[in-house]
């Protein structure tokens, strides 16, 4: 199965990203399938080759949610955003706080 994902290139602290048709799961290192633009996020330009793209997603090429997202805002793709999901932090009700003090109970006083 063939994604359409982000692959950074660029400095430490100056990323810049390519847009690239790989298998879903490869790693990023690999050489892609097809090199189809450019996003900096840093200015915000952007570089795709909108035909290319079409034709991959013709053929079957799903891209990622933030390519997706993207292709959406540069008016790619005429779809609704699709919502990032992420990972929540663990809820700390128990945590180290309360702990404390509860040991400090349990020491008898001398």
């Amino acid at each position: 199965m063939l994604a359409i994902k982000l692959q950074r290139v660029g400095k430490k602290h100056q990323p810049s990203y390519r847009f690239v048709v790989a298998p879903k799961r490869s790693k990023m290192a690999a050489p892609p399938v097809e090199d189809l633009g450019s996003y900096n996020p840093s200015s915000k330009a952007t570089a795709i080759n909108k035909d290319r793209v079409l034709h991959w997603m013709k053929i079957g090429a799903q891209p990622t949610v933030t390519v997706h997202n993207l292709f959406v805002k540069q008016g790619i793709v005429t779809a609704p955003t699709k919502a990032i999901k992420m990972k929540k932090k663990a809820a700390v009700e128990g945590g180290a706080a309360p702990a404390a003090p509860a040991a400090a109970a349990e020491k008898p006083a001398v």
